[in-house]
């Protein structure tokens, strides 16, 4: 297992638009239709990863903590389900996440974003510009530090308080995309 750390988009950028299939619902999703008011949590995650594997439990977690304050937390899987059926869409509702997790099977949404790993997250203000983009923690499967959410939740905290969030941010570290030939 490669660790690959993530893109790092550039702060202020705009959040992408996207209408990916919520596998779940077997509807389109648009960030639109989607997006807080308040602020956008869109992580890159997959099935398989022991990164995600993880970090299972506090994403769960942290959306719990943060919905009744209006935060929104959307996945994305954008791995090649051709060659790892692990992440297929059929496989994507067993996962039972309490927020939407969106397949992005052409894999141009993860490029808009940059995103490089899985896991790999950004968190959009009410205008959409990316105020964070990076990890979760400083948990990984092989350290024995606690997944408690502490960049993301501070971030967050930061934004419900009217503050600014912290720009030294720490890239996403977690198994590379699996981009299609």
């Amino acid at each position: 297992m490669a660790a690959i750390p993530s893109n790092m988009m550039p702060l202020d950028t705009k959040a992408p638009d996207f209408n990916l299939l919520e596998p779940t619902t077997g509807k389109m999703m648009s960030l639109d239709i989607l997006k807080s008011d308040v602020a956008t949590v869109i992580m890159f995650i997959c099935n398989h990863c022991p990164y995600v594997k993880h970090i299972k439990s506090e994403l769960i977690q942290l959306a719990s903590d943060y919905k009744a304050k209006g935060v929104v937390f959307i996945a994305i899987n954008s791995n090649d389900v051709d060659n790892y059926s692990e992440d297929s869409p059929e496989k994507m509702q067993q996962e039972g996440y309490p927020f939407p997790y969106l397949f992005d099977e052409t894999q141009a949404i993860a490029k808009a974003y940059q995103a490089a790993c899985t896991p790999d997250f950004y968190i959009f203000d009410t205008e959409l510009k990316c105020t964070y983009r990076g990890q979760l923690d400083d948990a990984r499967p092989r350290n024995d530090t606690p997944v408690d959410g502490k960049d993301i939740r501070a971030a967050l905290d930061a934004m419900l308080t009217g503050k600014s969030v912290n720009s030294n941010q720490i890239p996403s570290i977690g198994c590379s995309i699996k981009w299609k030939m």
